[in-house]
């Protein structure tokens, strides 16, 4: 199945609308490092964004160390960022 690509329009839109998100050098992933109070607080995070990614069937690339996660969205079947990766930018600003 193929996955379109945003357009370097629909890109541009999407980081004016989540600037905390960082567009990766190579303009194929969105970006992000978020600190929490304890790692509790960071597991329960990261538990919440995997409950939707399952569903979603579109799963982050991350790495955790105690109190901080580090996100990479991108979509490999898109060669870059899609749709999905809107979607779940959206899904996890509703877990902050």
């Amino acid at each position: 199945m193929s996955i379109p690509r945003l357009t370097e329009t629909e890109t541009a839109a999407l980081i004016a609308e989540v600037p905390a998100w960082t567009l990766r050098e190579d303009g194929k992933a969105l970006v992000r490092s978020f600190k929490f109070k304890d790692f509790n607080a960071a597991f329960g995070f990261m538990a919440r964004v995997a409950l939707y990614a399952d569903k979603a069937d579109h799963h982050p690339e991350w790495f955790n160390v105690y109190n901080r996660v580090d996100m990479t969205l991108t979509t490999h079947d898109a060669d870059g960022l899609s749709a999905r990766d809107a979607a779940m930018v959206r899904a996890i600003a509703g877990y902050l």
